[in-house]
């Protein structure tokens, strides 16, 4: 049996990725599920944001690693996330901004 990958990207998501490589250098994503900015995928240069013991690495996207708080995984722990750009402001610090896009986790449930 195949198990589905946890966390997938979409082909507009991965462009703006390599966008954003060519900028910053490597990358990494976390989502921790706060309100507001945390409900979001951040996006950060790999060496500016620390994970620990309360985060959970759900793969890569982009060959850029992506990570959830443990608390929030119990949550999504049954779904594939699917994260996709749209227009508007994303979170404050997350590296997409400046491009007027913002990443969007969507997502579906997974045996």
């Amino acid at each position: 049996m195949v198990e589905k990958e946890k966390v997938v990207a979409t082909d507009a998501a991965l462009e703006l990725i390599e966008s954003l490589k060519e900028q910053h250098g490597p990358l990494m994503f976390h989502q921790s599920g706060g309100c507001c900015d945390g409900s979001s995928p951040m996006c950060y240069p790999r060496d500016e944001f620390r994970v620990g013991n309360a985060d959970v690495k759900l793969g890569s996207i982009g060959d850029t690693p992506f990570y959830m708080s443990k608390d929030q995984y119990e949550y999504w722990k049954h779904t594939q996330l699917i994260i996709d750009v749209v227009d508007g402001r994303g979170g404050m610090f997350s590296l997409e901004g400046p491009e007027g896009k913002r990443f969007l986790t969507r997502s579906k449930v997974i045996e």
